[in-house]
């Protein structure tokens, strides 16, 4: 059984525990059959404190699990930190303002893409890392001394031009910056786009001629960053806004559209219909409002931009907690039927991995419906990857991977699930350690990082 050792900050209990070695381990046992063409790596990044402690889950070091499957077999699981300078410095503090402008002191501990052959480990204030297909760290990347300050967390990439579009922010002026990588990695457009204020836009979204920003009240506070606490307040006063530029656009063409107060860490895919931009979010009515750990549960959320009356209607779809939303990358920009976002239960006991419970929900928008896969009592998945199956016929053809953690074992899983049949059963399971919870990852094929 897992322990919740009830001296360590409700984050670092339970699964959230650090793991305290790097390990490489190979011929994993499977259970069931894993699809034959699926050839590539299944990478997932989050924090684990190189100290063992941290003050929030946004601020461990990056340390990234990957399993490598081929021909039908997982060949290997690896984990690593990110090479990041906490790492030889584990003393640095990354609230203190003269690390945070460091463009190379990244936690690197947010999300895991493949793009133009690398792998890269994000973290939405600093540089990019580039990691081998080992996952050893290569180091800092700058797209050839391109980039000007930091690089998303989130940039979307684009299925139809191979584009890796994003953006930037920053706690002095300019308070963020658009950026737009060609599909061969190089970085071809960066503007300045004026926000009200330094704010933490943690993700934004695309559709096929439009980026669509969201400027909203959670606030940097130097203040909060000098005494060692997580620098973001909320500001109910800070008004809440969707910004909406052509992609190939500039500051002066953004389109600024009121929206009821509230905080979105993650949408889960954005497209245009006529003169009307549709957004689906996992939305929360606030976050940080009274500490660093305040934060209600999110909902998932319809916003609909009409850009000819300039407003926007903004509608509940589903009142049951879940996040990391996600869609199959063939529609990313486009519009969607399906989707797809962890979810997740606590059993009434928060902080008590042996009663929360897990799974994936998948959401039908055509019909209006959706449809849950249950991991079962004591464990727990994080987000969902949508990976298509080899002849894919249907958007939801395809297989939905994550780690499982099992609180019974105190050991983890990769699971391979059935994204279209939406089965309880795994079409297969990968025998791994235990993995701690984390945040994004990607599936990347052997055909983008050999």
């Amino acid at each position: 059984m897992a322990t919740n050792l009830d001296d360590a900050p409700v984050h670092l209990r339970g699964n959230g525990r650090p793991v305290t070695e790097e390990q490489t381990l190979t011929e994993l046992k499977i259970t069931g059959t894993v699809p034959a063409a699926l050839d590539g790596r299944y990478v997932r990044v989050g924090g684990n404190p190189v100290t063992g402690d941290s003050s929030h889950p946004f601020l461990g070091d990056g340390m990234v699990h990957g399993v490598r499957l081929r021909d039908g077999q997982a060949e290997w699981y690896r984990n690593r930190y990110v090479q990041t300078p906490f790492i030889t410095n584990p003393d640095m503090n990354p609230t203190d303002p003269a690390v945070m402008m460091d463009m190379k002191s990244s936690k690197a501990n947010t999300h895991v893409i493949g793009h133009a052959g690398k792998i890269l480990a994000l973290e939405e204030a600093h540089f990019p890392y580039e990691l081998d297909g080992d996952l050893n760290t290569i180091g800092a990347t700058d797209f050839d001394g391109a980039l000007q300050g930091s690089f998303t967390a989130h940039p979307k990439l684009c299925p139809i031009t191979g584009e890796l579009i994003g953006f930037g922010g920053s706690p002095i002026e300019p308070y963020l910056r658009y950026h737009r990588v060609s599909a061969d990695g190089k970085l071809v457009q960066s503007e300045n786009i004026t926000i009200g204020g330094p704010v933490m836009m943690h993700d934004f979204n695309i559709t096929e001629n439009f980026v669509i920003f969201m400027d909203l009240p959670a606030v940097l506070d130097l203040n909060l960053a000098m005494s060692g606490d997580m620098p973001i307040r909320w500001d109910e006063s800070y008004p809440a806004r969707l910004g909406v530029m052509p992609r190939d656009g500039n500051d002066a063409q953004v389109k600024w559209f009121e929206i009821n107060s509230c905080y979105v860490f993650h949408p889960m895919n954005a497209y245009e219909d006529g003169d009307k931009i549709v957004l689906d979010v996992a939305r929360y009515a606030y976050v940080w409002r009274d500490n660093a750990m305040d934060m209600p549960p999110s909902e998932l959320w319809r916003w609909t931009i009409d850009m000819a009356t300039g407003k926007v209607h903004e509608e509940l779809v589903d009142d049951f907690s879940t996040e990391f939303p996600r869609v199959a990358n063939s529609v990313v920009g486009q519009k969607h039927r399906y989707g797809y976002a962890m979810s997740m239960s606590d059993g009434g006991k928060p902080g008590d991995p042996n009663a929360a419970r897990g799974g994936i929900r998948k959401y039908d928008r055509e019909a209006n419906n959706w449809s849950d896969i249950d991991f079962g009592q004591g464990r727990v998945g994080g987000e969902p990857v949508f990976v298509a199956s080899a002849d894919s016929k249907a958007e939801d053809d395809g297989y939905l991977m994550t780690y499982v953690y099992d609180a019974d074992t105190d050991r983890s899983q990769l699971v391979i699930m059935d994204a279209a049949s939406m089965d309880d059963t795994p079409v297969a399971t990968v025998e791994l350690p235990r993995i701690p919870s984390g945040f994004h990852g990607s599936w990347i094929p052997a055909s983008v990082v050999s």
